[in-house]
């Protein structure tokens, strides 16, 4: 028999979204805050950028919002980009007053530039701005008592009564057992799916669970085909995917080959300072042209000091690989990093399933169109968390929970193919990267749908024979994740912003989003 528990709130995902959100709800209000993993571990613990503010007197907000669709090759949602251009002050306020520190110089912000942005706007915390955001939220919080704290639970589905969602199955990874966490508004903040691919700069966590849960409780699937290839991913066999931040380019770090002969004017008149989609490309066919492993990002020419003060992370980690990059240019590849597409949402945050809302890079709000402005993502976090919560607070609450049954364990086994899932992971990855990655066409899209569509019945019936897993709940996510952005590839019959097919180089002037439903 499976525990049931009542909360006024649930949220899924403690990345800077949900942990923003927890803390700007009511002291009035139960909340229960669910990490799948450590409480930190996340992609917004390891963001190194920033996040993107109008601070500076030579800044304005109408060049910010320019500046985001533009960058989102105008499939970006004007109103919803000004609501948080507008909102990004008062972003940074709130997340100073939790005790982030921002870097400054001579009393002001320090504000660096990364692809896309005309003006320095984007503040942060040396190189490691998301674990600054991350602790001092997470400081904050547990010193709120309405808030309990839930470490290594994963949810398995959303718990919908007449097209109203009033919690969710979330399973206990310490002792395997399912529980019922019923609450009167949910809040989905549980991160992209960039793990979908072999390749890619996201922790374990991005299977695309939010994704996958709320498409099966039949909320809009927004632009999925927009995943962003981070182009400098450090290229080393122990690395484990370390982004190597693109503040680096802002400051004046240059990609050459091998042969130290730069390329990207080749490609772009803003050279290393194009969008991300253009330079991934630039580097993409740069290695497939010449069959190099990787090129390399050079900012050796700055001083030692200067290097080691703004990118101390970065520095330390390349040297415990041998490489000082003080000296030495830093070999990169691209890989996946952020799910541009997502649940669809309003400004407050509300899905189209009632009493449901999604935050963070699970949501698709409209403000990063066909391609994310870099340290857009860490601002749309806080900006729609805020307003999520802002909805939630001025709601009347019934008094009692809708009844649920509890999860009904009785008719399957424990599994004796274990093996079968790390295997099928590795496949839908590998799919993913060779068919559905940065350059993409007509024939590698049906192939991959074929086959994904194969492995999706497999996972299935797995799924209804044998007893619940973390690693079967992220697979069971993985794979319909894959056939959703697979799906809305194939229905985009242009090249926009991430998306670029080579049987149809051209962009339309048509512009529309490509929706997925159940």
């Amino acid at each position: 028999m499976s525990a049931q528990q009542h909360f006024d709130v649930l949220i899924i995902g403690t990345g800077s979204a949900g942990l923003m959100c927890a803390l700007q709800l009511s002291d009035d209000l139960s909340v229960a805050l669910v990490a799948k993993d450590k409480l930190l571990e996340g992609s917004s613990y390891y963001a190194q950028g920033g996040i993107s503010a109008v601070l500076d007197s030579a800044d304005n907000f109408e060049s910010h919002i320019f500046d985001t669709l533009l960058t989102g090759n105008n499939l970006g949602d004007e109103k919803t980009i000004r609501f948080m251009v507008e909102s990004a002050p008062n972003a940074i306020a709130s997340l100073e007053k939790t005790g982030v520190l921002f870097t400054q110089e001579s009393g002001q912000y320090h504000l660096t530039t990364e692809g896309g942005h005309s003006n320095r706007r984007v503040a942060h915390v040396a190189d490691k701005t998301g674990e600054s955001i991350q602790t001092n939220l997470l400081n904050s919080i547990k010193t709120r008592k309405n808030i309990t704290l839930f470490e290594n639970f994963i949810a398995i589905d959303l718990l919908i009564k007449n097209e109203q969602c009033y919690g969710a199955y979330i399973l206990n990874k310490s002792n395997n057992e399912v529980e019922s966490f019923v609450a009167h508004r949910t809040v989905v903040a549980t991160g992209g799916a960039s793990k979908a691919y072999l390749y890619t700069s996201n922790p374990d966590t991005s299977t695309g669970d939010g994704i996958a849960m709320t498409y099966r409780a039949h909320c809009n699937i927004v632009n999925m085909e927009f995943t962003q290839f981070h182009p400098t991913c450090l290229y080393h066999p122990h690395a484990k995917s370390f982004l190597i931040s693109e503040t680096l380019r802002g400051e004046g770090a240059r990609l050459i080959l091998p042969n130290g002969e730069k390329f990207m004017h080749k490609y772009d008149k803003r050279a290393e300072l194009a969008t991300r989609d253009v330079v991934a490309r630039a580097i993409d066919s740069e290695i497939k042209a010449n069959g190099f492993d990787c090129v390399y990002l050079d900012i050796s020419f700055k001083d030692k000091d200067w290097i080691q003060c703004h990118f101390p992370s970065i520095y330390k980690k390349c040297a415990s690989f041998g490489i000082n990059i003080a000296k030495q240019a830093i070999p990169v590849v691209p890989a996946a990093h952020y799910t541009c597409g997502g649940v669809q949402t309003n400004l407050n945050a509300q899905t189209n399933v009632g009493n449901l809302y999604a935050i963070g890079e699970v949501a698709h709000t409209g403000v990063h169109g066909a391609n994310r402005m870099a340290s857009n993502s860490l601002l749309e976090c806080i900006v729609f968390a805020k307003s999520c919560a802002c909805h939630i607070n001025q709601q009347v609450f019934k008094q009692n929970h809708p009844k649920f049954n509890n999860w009904d364990a009785s008719g399957v086994s424990p599994s004796k193919e274990k093996a079968m899932i790390s295997y099928l992971w590795d496949e839908v990855r590998r799919i993913m990267w060779n068919f559905v990655g940065i350059v993409r066409s007509n024939k590698r899209l049906h192939a991959a749908q074929m086959r994904l569509t194969q492995i999706q019945n497999e996972v299935d019936e797995y799924y209804h024979l044998y007893l619940i897993s973390s690693d079967l709940i992220e697979l069971r996510n993985l794979i319909i994740t894959a056939q959703i952005t697979v799906k809305s590839a194939i229905s985009r019959t242009e090249s926009r912003g991430l998306h670029y097919n080579e049987d149809y180089s051209n962009t339309s002037d048509t512009i529309k989003n490509t929706l997925v439903k159940l």
